[in-house]
């Protein structure tokens, strides 16, 4: 089996992790009321996050925060400056009922942010390529350039739902303290996927002609780490879907943990965006994906081409009801990259 050992002690981290609390408690009393004093909090940015088409209608989602300048991260980079990172990184704040203006083609929507800073819309799709956000200065109070995010048109017939956390990137998500560690002292290079994920993932995209989609409970501050890592790792980029709830100092080490039911709505609106694709779900066995995707398989049984399942430990093959999901549903729970792909070829789904 591929294991996760990744970090170094317990007491490396929990040191770390009493550092970063330390100085949470000291931005949190001290830097940000100088923020507010000096009007900083005034200037804010449109973060788009997607553009996706069906070729009759395109799907926006962004979010509006506190403008912040964020540090490129670099291979070299050592725990400490990482850690200084995660704190710019979530030492945003999300801005609640700003309206967005969002337009592509002459066609405008006005739409509004909700507790989250998050925003979403539907516009029609007539060949344009890109989609333009700005916000009217003259009803906020605050300062925003004008954003643009290329519209990703998609038109394959087949897909690929992902999870991130511990089905391609190595994050301990069951155990809190390891994750945190992970978390905010690597960065997007430093950070490992699992062996094979490479090669598998853009066997299913290139051979198997599936579009890559990855749904995930991370939250959507860690949208351009994940970007960047499947890039650095040379994993298919494809449209990512991430958790609405706003991430703070904090609760921090509340990503990726709650509620999972966010992924099934999701993968829900995947299906009916794309009518006409057929999909395969990988996700681990760490969390909630084999329950989450045993209802979408139940209900999708025409469309979902097979199932699979990273077994992160040997307990978790035993949750009551995954045994079940082998024999009744056909679901693959595997020990490495490897023997995924050898399912996958005896499956033929690397041909379109």
């Amino acid at each position: 089996m591929e294991t996760l050992n990744e970090i170094e002690s317990p007491e490396t981290y929990s040191g770390f992790f009493c550092f970063f609390y330390s100085y949470y408690l000291f931005s949190m009393s001290f830097l940000n009321p100088l923020s507010s004093l000096f009007g900083t909090t005034s200037k804010i940015e449109i973060e788009p996050f997607l553009a996706i088409s069906n070729g009759k209608e395109v799907f926006v989602k962004g979010r509006v925060i506190t403008l912040q300048k964020q540090s490129l991260p670099k291979a070299k980079n050592n725990s400490l400056s990482n850690i200084w990172a995660a704190i710019r990184r979530y030492s945003v704040t999300s801005i609640q009922g700003i309206q967005v203006i969002v337009s592509s083609s002459g066609k405008e929507s006005k739409v509004m942010t909700d507790q989250d800073g998050v925003f979403e819309c539907l516009l029609p799709y007539d060949g344009e390529r890109n989609v333009n956000f700005r916000i009217d200065s003259k009803k906020d109070k605050y300062q925003a350039g004008p954003a643009q995010l290329r519209i990703d048109l998609i038109e394959a017939s087949h897909g690929l739902i992902s999870d991130i956390d511990d089905t391609i990137l190595i994050s301990h998500a069951t155990e809190v303290g390891k994750k945190f560690w992970l978390s905010i002292s690597k960065n997007a290079y430093t950070r490992r996927p699992f062996p094979g994920v490479s090669e598998f993932y853009h066997r299913l995209k290139v051979d198997g002609g599936n579009e890559v989609f990855y749904v995930s409970s991370s939250d959507w501050s860690l949208f351009d780490l994940i970007q960047d890592f499947l890039k650095y790792r040379n994993i298919p980029i494809g449209p990512i879907l991430l958790k609405d709830k706003h991430i703070n100092l904090k609760n921090i080490w509340k990503s990726g943990g709650g509620s999972h039911h966010h992924k099934s709505e999701k993968i829900r609106f995947l299906l009916d965006f794309f009518p006409e694709m057929k999909f395969i779900l990988i996700g681990d066995s760490g969390q909630h994906d084999p329950e989450i995707y045993s209802e979408i398989k139940q209900e999708f049984s025409q469309r979902i081409k097979a199932v699979f399942i990273r077994q992160v430990d040997k307990k978790s093959a035993d949750i009551p009801g995954r045994q079940q999901m082998k024999g009744e549903l056909g679901f693959h729970f595997v020990q490495s990259t490897e023997e995924a792909i050898k399912i996958a070829e005896s499956l033929n789904l690397f041909h379109p």
